[in-house]
């Protein structure tokens, strides 16, 4: 079923998704910061640093992805001859940005990798506007819906009925993002949920996925205020605004900036801790709705 049209948010309507660390950031300089890092995970192998076929057969790779980024939000391909210095890789946009903003997100990328994890035979670096994934040929693989990453809001909601507008907002989600091809925004009373799977997945496996992240914020999370989920081919995201977003400033309270962070991705990460994120209305939107557009 779904949500009733006046609550409902077309994804092409979110203007960015806006992050809170450890403080107040002033709003415009959240809405342009989808370069900034939300985990890393990165094998514990490493490849040899004196033989030049691996650094060249990667930097092969991030050449390939980095050619796309301009002109897709989702590309996957491989470098070298399929022997062991060959690698696989792809990155990914968030779907409501622009090419533009995509292909600077990406070139962000491949030097944050090869700072976070050196030479790591593995490594997934992801923004809160795009990720890139890249391993080794022969890597073990991993179940679509591990879990990478895990972020709970410090805050719990207090008082009956959120949960119910959660799940409310989850049901539809669950369905539009398997309508949308892989990305799906929406919100139902305060309830602003977003969630994106693997550009390559299928619609009933990327259904699947959403299911299981939907599931683990309930469990996990509770009656957090905000919670962050990525598993291997997917991730969501919610936030709750029981008294509405805060156009003049998006710090909020800093009841709501601590979150309860864990990462896991191929073989060892680091969690970057991180607070509430909020899933705005365009300006355009808000401009036409106070008649000043």
């Amino acid at each position: 079923m779904g949500i009733p049209s006046k609550t409902l948010l077309n994804p092409l309507s979110i203007l960015s998704v806006f992050l809170i660390i450890s403080g107040s950031l002033s709003a415009s300089t959240i809405a342009a910061d989808y370069t900034t890092l939300v985990y890393k995970g990165c094998s514990k192998q490493t490849f040899p640093i004196t033989d030049g076929l691996y650094t060249q057969s990667l930097s092969a790779l991030f050449d390939s992805l980095l050619s796309q980024s301009t002109k897709t939000r989702f590309f996957k391909t491989q470098s070298g001859n399929g022997g062991q210095t060959s690698f696989s890789g792809l990155f990914q946009c968030r779907g409501d940005l622009s090419n533009g903003d995509c292909s600077n997100c990406v070139r962000k990328l491949p030097e944050m990798a090869d700072s976070l994890c050196r030479k790591a035979i593995s490594a997934r670096i992801q923004l809160y506007g795009c990720y890139i994934m890249y391993e080794i040929s022969g890597f073990p693989q991993i179940s679509g819906v591990e879990l990478l990453y895990k972020s709970c809001g410090g805050s719990q909601v207090q008082g009956s009925g959120f949960e119910q507008r959660r799940d409310t907002a989850f049901s539809s989600l669950e369905s539009g993002v398997v309508s949308g091809n892989g990305f799906y925004a929406t919100s139902y009373e305060s309830v602003f949920v977003l969630a994106q799977c693997e550009g390559d997945l299928g619609s009933s496996d990327c259904g699947d996925c959403v299911k299981t992240s939907v599931q683990r914020a309930q469990v996990e999370c509770g009656s957090s205020v905000s919670a962050q989920i990525y598993l291997h081919k997917c991730f969501l995201s919610y936030a709750y605004y029981p008294n509405g977003v805060n156009r003049k400033s998006s710090s909020g309270g800093s009841g709501q900036n601590t979150g309860k962070t864990i990462a896991i991705v191929v073989g060892g990460a680091a969690g970057v801790g991180f607070g509430v994120i909020c899933l705005m209305f365009a300006r355009s939107l808000m401009k036409k709705r106070d008649g000043k557009y």
